[in-house]
Parts: structure tokens; C-alpha cells; sequence
């Protein structure tokens, strides 16, 4: 199992500071976490840990490079439940996650459904949800099919986070081998979702998992929030039972690249080492 980490470990810092400090906390891969249309103020100045859609890919495999990491997946953590907007992250980003991640050598581009925002998506029912996703996310799958990348699915979102409904998405969406899953397990948890059924139930399809722990306080949460960024625990201080689902991965064969989506440098060396343990 690879452990990489998440690519936003520094307050205020640009992407190349956030790689070069997981490197040297050990680690040898990362994610491209955060990125954008266009310009971003906070990328030009140097205190924001994000990445264009549109810059030339030698310019992120430079960065890569010259911190000696290993980039192991491309985030295009979208909101598909609310309508199209041109100041919406969806299906165009994520296509062009798709043709970056490629130019990068970068096999596994992690999409979601998310968490709606306005009265529209709030109102979907469970089918019109379905269908949203889906018509959504039938150009980035012609994408990474054409190219030869795996998009995978983050639980992160009412319909991702309910292990029927993940089903009949992958059902419609088809496309066995392009389409998979990233198992994020706080945010399956917290969503309501049992990560470790997701395990056993899917097996194969989970290609990527994004680790997290929450405490016992999101108890009284769970089922009414759909995610959070990074979890303030080490892994194995909560409740969602990660040893098990460690356990389970090796079970099912699952040799998959890992993310630790976790604050504070303590918190994750602790969590690598944990891994390591239960491994």
C-alpha cells in the first residue's frame, strides 16, 4: 500500500512548499489537492496551495521533481447535485483534471457528487439525484476512457455515501474499468455510510482510499453533513474503525495508492506509522 499525503499541510503556503514539507516528513507521494480555472490570486502570490487547470503540466512535474515526490492522484472534488454554473466546480473542470493528470503520468483523477448548496439540488429525489450525477459525468468518463485514466468516485456526498445508491450509480455509469471508487473513510462515515461495508461490497472498484478518523463529538453529525476536508485526529483516535478497514483492504488484495487527508504534522507521521503497524 502507497501512503501519500494530502498536498495541504501548511496554512498559507503555495503547492511547491507543501510537497517539499511532505517530503520531509517521509513521505514520497502526494496528491494534486486543490486547483482552479485560469489565474488565482493565491497561486500567484504564493500563499495558496493550488494548481491551474490550465498551466503546462512540465511546470507541475518540475514542482514534483524538484521535491522528490511522486504525484499519485489528481482531486477534481466536484458539486454535481446543484445546477451548471460557470462559478461551479463540475464537468468541465474535471475534464480538464482528466487531460492534465494524463499529460502528468498521473493514472487516477478522484471526482464526487458532493454536498448541494442551493434549493435545487436540495430538492432532487434519490432518482433525479442519480440521473444528475450521471448525464454529469458522461464526457469526463469519454475523457478517461480515451486517455486511459481511472476516474474514481469519492464517498463524499448523499448519494456516494449510501452504499445502495453508490451501487446503482456504478451500475449506470458502466464503463467497468474506467469508473471506480475513492473510499474516503471519514467522509463515508460521517455521510452515514459504512466504510468498511464499502470494502466487502465492492472490493476491486475502490481504487484509491483517502484515510481519515473522526472524533466521538461528530457522533451527533453523522448522516447530516456529507464530508469534511481533513480530519483533526490521527488515525485510530476515532471511531470509524480503522484497523479494520486496513485489515479488510488486505483481505480483498486491494494494493492501492492511500492519501492521509489529516492536520498537523504529529497527526500524520502518527497515522503513517499506524498503517504501517496494522499492514
Amino acid at each position: 500500500m502507497k501512503i501519500g499525503c494530502f498536498a495541504c499541510v501548511e496554512p498559507f503556503a503555495p503547492m511547491a512548499h507543501q510537497l517539499k514539507v511532505i517530503k520531509e516528513m517521509g513521505f514520497e507521494y502526494a496528491d494534486v489537492t486543490d486547483n482552479h480555472d485560469g489565474a488565482a490570486l493565491g497561486e500567484e502570490f504564493g500563499f495558496s496551495p493550488t494548481v491551474s487547470l490550465d498551466a503546462h503540466p512540465a511546470s507541475i512535474r518540475k514542482m514534483a521533481q524538484d521535491a522528490d515526490i511522486i504525484l499519485s492522484a489528481f482531486c477534481c472534488h466536484a458539486n454535481l447535485l446543484d445546477p451548471s454554473s460557470p462559478a461551479t466546480y463540475g464537468t468541465a473542470q474535471i475534464v480538464k483534471a482528466i487531460r492534465l493528470a494524463h499529460d502528468l503520468g498521473i493514472q487516477e483523477v478522484i471526482t464526487c457528487d458532493g454536498e448541494p448548496r442551493t434549493p435545487f439540488g436540495k430538492s432532487l429525489t434519490p432518482a433525479e439525484q442519480l440521473f444528475q450525477v450521471r448525464e454529469k459525468l458522461q464526457t469526463p468518463i469519454a475523457w478517461a476512457e480515451e486517455l486511459g485514466v481511472k476516474l474514481l468516485i469519492e464517498t463524499h456526498g448523499p448519494v456516494t455515501d449510501n452504499i445502495t445508491m453508490m451501487g446503482d450509480l456504478l451500475s449506470a455509469l458502466g464503463h467497468e474499468k474506467t469508473v471506480g471508487i475513492c473510499l474516503d473513510t471519514g467522509n463515508c462515515w460521517l455521510g452515514g455510510g459504512d466504510p468498511l461495508a464499502y470494502v466487502k461490497t465492492f472490493g476491486k472498484r475502490i481504487g484509491h482510499v483517502h484515510w481519515k478518523d473522526m472524533p466521538e463529538g461528530m457522533v451527533s453529525k453523522r448522516g447530516k453533513i456529507f464530508g469534511c476536508g481533513m480530519a483533526l485526529i490521527a488515525l485510530g483516535d476515532g471511531v470509524v474503525g480503522i484497523e479494520a478497514i486496513v485489515k479488510a483492504l488486505v483481505e480483498a488484495d486491494l494494493d492501492v495508492a492511500t492519501t492521509l487527508e489529516i492536520a498537523g504534522a504529529d497527526a500524520v507521521k502518527r497515522s503513517a506509522q499506524r498503517l504501517v503497524n496494522w499492514l
